[in-house]
């Protein structure tokens, strides 16, 4: 089970420093292994809604990004809903004051760890450091 934080998604709409890279890699990802949840929906749509209100997408821009976002999640992801064992999973995980974690990654890294991610895949810095330190199977996918 390969899940996927929100962070490794955006490059894959928007043009960044890492899409190429992370277009390749995404690639060679065996098919029915891929998951993300209903939290990685939820902060997808919030990041589109910040590059429309910063001006760097028009509505209908984001909008057709929304759009292609939720096909490729229909036609290539395992949607995992959160559970209460998630949630407290990441209060625990947020007791680690050291890991400077924020609720929202603390709950993609319970997600994954509850449900038995042979690999945590995500571009944030923070989150790699924090799921190192809990013995997680974070990482980048490509070099950064």
């Amino acid at each position: 089970m390969l899940y996927f934080d929100t962070s490794f998604l955006p490059p894959l709409f928007l043009e960044e420093k890492t899409s190429r890279k992370i277009e390749a890699y995404v690639t060679t990802l065996p098919a029915g292994d891929l998951y993300l949840s209903h939290w990685t929906r939820l902060e997808f749509s919030s990041l589109m809604a910040r590059e429309v209100r910063m001006r760097g997408l028009t509505p209908e821009e984001g909008q057709a990004v929304l759009l292609q976002f939720d096909q490729l999640v229909e036609e290539s992801y395992r949607v995992i809903l959160p559970t209460a064992l998630d949630y407290e999973l990441a209060r625990e995980f947020l007791k680690q004051f050291a890991t400077s974690l924020r609720a929202g990654d603390a709950l993609h890294l319970a997600i994954a760890s509850n449900h038995g991610a042979t690999k945590f895949l995500t571009l944030d810095e923070g989150m790699l450091k924090a799921g190192k330190q809990f013995k997680l199977p974070v990482s980048p996918g490509i070099r950064l």
